[in-house]
């Protein structure tokens, strides 16, 4: 089969290199992980045999990250954040006209994956993992990744040898005796992204983490990993299978990373059972949002101070520029009480760039406001939304100080990349809700105005 035509599709101003093949019911996205180049993954017989038994059941889409592959290049100190990935996805799905797919996504574009999966249960049939993980950096209660110092070592080899060489080893020791593969590999690299570009994914991959994203997949969820893989610890992938509702599990003998070498017909057989026998929709009513709340500060004295006429005039100016902001960000306005505002967003990046932006703006008119973020379920009940994902976001809101924009750790965990910069403010109790919660003021946005 001849490698497919290239096609680009448009996501905030970038070009999104994309190919489809086969012609199934079923729409299924290919997720890469870390790097990609969609036209010479055809090149690559074992890759290519994996994508062809793929679109055999399918229509499949393959794309290339922003950043990576063919896909447009972009700043390297303007890495590209999850949900600006969960764009992409979005836009090369509408650019097919495809409106539902499932997902599988490799290594860390497991982590796009399952955030996709939950924030747009609506768009996605079904989510398949293989050999991924849900932080990229050790922690006392998730063990099992690499500690700072492996992540430092890791980096400066990428970096040092680059596109020379591939530890095939590590990632493939099924193919390790394959000199021809093992330079196929490294040409592969090459032209999939620069040395500095992998290293500044490398250092944005470390600071992922989706474990609180996890129990709100609502949609049929496949977690497949091989026993010995030696870049992502089988124990990842079973915690990660136990934290999605309903999950299935798949456990494969093997050391092998990439699923496209060694026992991939294996890998295959399992993702087309698993996603041919899937039928039904998601809950599109459960979904992971981002929720915003704001509030002007000693808005009581200000009225009172200012007489019904000029407050009313006042606030209706303070509402505006809310409502343009909200826009500007692509929020979506809930409710308004008085002088609060609920907005939900699909990312939490932008819901923090949307607080600060309307905290500078209104300031400018004499009012400072205090504003709350944090991601979550939330359940859509018309055009009102419920869940302890709001309780969570109103009390963080209260907690705030005059001009400070408050989130919870769950947003600083999905926002890496963003150059946002975080404060922390210690641990918590939310009212009425179980546990303690670690906050964080923003203190710095270096991209600030950029939706």
């Amino acid at each position: 089969m001849a490698a497919p035509e290239t096609h680009y599709a448009r996501s905030d101003g970038l070009n999104i290199a994309y190919q489809v093949v086969g012609s199934g019911a079923l729409h299924v996205v290919w997720i890469p992980g870390f790097v990609s180049n969609v036209e010479l993954a055809w090149e690559e017989p074992a890759l290519a045999h994996f994508l062809r038994r793929l679109a055999a059941f399918s229509t499949l889409i393959l794309f290339d990250k922003r950043g990576t592959g063919l896909s447009d290049r972009v700043m390297r100190d303007h890495l590209p954040t999850l949900e600006e990935r969960m764009d992409d996805v979005r836009a090369v799905l509408d650019s097919v006209g495809a409106e539902r797919a499932a997902l599988v996504g490799h290594s860390e574009a497991g982590t796009l994956a399952t955030l996709f999966a939950a924030a747009h249960p609506e768009r996605t049939v079904a989510l398949v993992t293989l050999g991924v993980f849900a932080k990229r950096v050790w922690s006392p209660d998730y063990p099992w990744a690499p500690t700072p110092e492996q992540r430092a070592v890791d980096t400066a080899e990428t970096e040092r040898h680059w596109g020379q060489t591939v530890d095939v080893d590590h990632y493939a020791p099924s193919a390790a005796g394959d000199a021809a593969f093992r330079q196929r590999l490294a040409t592969y690299f090459r032209h999939s992204a620069s040395p500095g570009d992998a290293v500044a994914l490398l250092q944005m991959n470390t600071q992922v983490d989706v474990r609180d994203v996890l129990p709100t997949i609502r949609v049929p969820t496949l977690v497949m990993h091989h026993t010995g893989d030696r870049d992502v610890n089988v124990e990842e992938g079973r915690w990660i299978a136990s934290r999605i509702p309903g999950a299935r599990f798949v456990e494969l003998p093997g050391d092998d990373h990439f699923p496209w070498v060694g026992d991939a017909d294996r890998v295959l057989d399992h993702i087309e059972d698993f996603l041919t026998g899937t039928h039904g929709y998601a809950d599109a009513d459960a979904v992971l949002a981002t929720v915003l709340f704001t509030d002007i500060v000693g808005s009581t004295q200000r009225a009172s101070t200012l007489g019904d006429a000029a407050w009313s005039e006042l606030l209706q100016a303070h509402h505006d520029i809310v409502r343009r902001e909200l826009d500007r960000f692509r929020g979506r306005e809930i409710d308004t009480a008085g002088d609060g505002f609920l907005a939900i967003f699909d990312g939490p990046a932008r819901a923090v760039r949307a607080a600060c932006a309307i905290r500078d703006a209104v300031h400018r008119i004499g009012i400072d406001i205090r504003a709350g973020v944090h991601t979550g379920e939330c359940r859509m009940v018309g055009e009102s939304i419920r869940g302890v994902t709001v309780h969570a976001g109103a009390r963080i809101a209260a907690l705030a100080g005059p001009g400070e924009v408050l989130v919870s750790s769950t947003v600083r965990d999905l926002t890496p990349g963003s150059r946002l910069v975080y404060r922390e403010r210690g641990e918590v109790e939310l009212r009425g809700l179980p546990g303690r919660w670690e906050l964080l003021s923003v203190v710095a946005d270096d991209r600030a105005g950029s939706p």
